[in-house]
């Protein structure tokens, strides 16, 4: 009993310094880092918030969601279209809100709507309103793409650095309070928590929408990034799978395990791509599939059977 006290006592601290050195090196890394590894950066930063806010909704709820690239491509719109009008820190909040908003008219809409439903349904909709932007721009405006406004590749990358910091602090605060108590009993039994007088639908809808604020402010700071997007770039569905599948990989039940699956993936495809760029989904996808034999409760479970003696798989 005591060591158990001792060790999770030094985990605790381990954790904190491990932070306390993981974000003044991210601070500081544009001060001497040549371009490559902010940008980099940034795109790690942009998967870890995609990863961390889409699983405090689907990783506790249930509710499996592949709406993300739909957030993610109106923030780059906004961006992309209001670029020149407004100043750029607007432009994130207007970004994160048209993506809360379309959220908030999506989670109305699938009230009654579960399990694999939920996870077709929210994948209808972010294939519907890409090709809705498409044939706005061809039938309409009688061109394809835009051309986001440029700012400069250490403002873009601070911006989400703080808008990581927000993600992890809330998702932080949610899990430790009655709202996350709420969502895990959500998650484990609805029927259950309807009966005990938790507002079943406001919270799923709450936390749906507050996800897809960060992600659509972090499309917005994205699109800074882009020479060009258009609506296959800015919809893509990568953006809806990678972040539930670098949680999975992670271990969907801890923060631990998210940003674990985030840094492990941005990693690989950073290597795939640069090392075999004509091979790369080829090699991608077969690792998928390895790590999803091999790892089926995730990286942090894995390891905690090894820990306790069990074997690796299941």
């Amino acid at each position: 009993m005591i060591w158990m006290k001792i060790t999770k006592a030094f985990s605790k601290r381990f954790f904190t310094i491990a932070l306390f050195l993981a974000a003044t090196g991210a601070a500081t890394l544009p001060q001497y880092a040549p371009d490559y590894y902010i940008l980099f950066f940034s795109s790690l930063f942009m998967y870890l918030i995609s990863t961390i806010s889409w699983a405090t909704f689907s990783g506790t709820t249930g509710y499996i969601s592949l709406a993300s690239a739909a957030f993610f491509g109106i923030g780059m719109y906004i961006t992309a279209i209001l670029g020149e009008k407004l100043p750029f820190p607007l432009l994130i909040l207007i970004g994160g809100f048209g993506g809360l908003l379309f959220a908030l008219l999506a989670g109305f809409a699938s009230l009654r709507i579960r399990g694999i439903y939920f996870a077709i349904f929210t994948l209808g909709l972010s294939e519907a309103l890409k090709h809705l932007v498409n044939w706005w721009e061809t039938t309409v405006e009688h061109t394809v793409g835009r051309w986001p406004i440029s700012v400069d590749h250490m403002t873009s990358y601070y911006i989400l650095l703080m808008i990581l910091a927000v993600t992890l602090a809330s998702c932080r605060l949610v899990r430790n309070s009655k709202f996350g108590l709420a969502l895990k009993s959500i998650g484990q039994e609805e029927e259950a928590a309807v009966h005990i007088g938790i507002n079943v639908n406001a919270l799923k809808i709450l936390t749906f929408a507050a996800g897809a604020f960060l992600i659509g402010a972090t499309g917005a700071t994205i699109a800074t990034q882009k020479g060009y997007i258009d609506s296959s770039s800015a919809f893509d569905m990568f953006y809806s799978f990678m972040p539930a599948l670098m949680a999975l990989f992670g271990g969907i039940g801890t923060i631990s395990g998210w940003i674990l699956g985030s840094v492990f993936f941005s990693i690989m495809m950073e290597l795939l791509q640069t090392r075999f760029p004509y091979y790369y989904m080829l090699i991608f996808g077969g690792a998928v599939v390895v790590i999803i034999l091999f790892f089926p409760s995730g990286l942090l479970g894995a390891v905690e059977k090894w820990r306790k003696g069990g074997e690796w798989t299941e």
